[in-house]
């Protein structure tokens, strides 16, 4: 039996980005509804699009089984996209809003 590659890369990824915002930059983003807004926001247009690219009846892209852990939800969508997901939009707007808050320290301004 392989390792599921991509599984526990997923969840690394989704581990690593929640301890750099929680340890190192601190932008305050888990406490801000507009970030669980657009999480939510790309989290649904990502089942559409996803769902789309990866229904067993007619993929377009196709993962090596071996890679995954076989979870798919729903719409045959792997499980891991939607970590990966979270992992890449958390990473951006976590960077994004840590620069807002270091320029608006910086310069007297508040924080959006």
């Amino acid at each position: 039996m392989s390792v599921p590659e991509y599984t526990i890369m997923t969840v690394v990824g989704m581990i690593l980005v929640v301890g750099l915002e929680l340890f190192v930059f601190r932008s305050g983003i888990f406490r801000r509804a507009k970030y669980w807004a657009a999480l939510s926001i790309c989290l649904v247009f990502q089942c559409f699009v996803d769902g789309w690219l990866t229904k067993l009846s007619d993929p377009i892209v196709i993962y090596n089984p071996q890679g995954l852990s076989g979870i798919r939800f729903p719409w045959d969508i792997p499980i891991e996209d939607f970590g990966f997901g979270f992992a890449m939009i958390t990473a951006v707007l976590m960077l994004w809003q840590w620069r807002l808050n270091r320029h608006a320290a910086s310069t007297g301004e508040e924080s959006i």
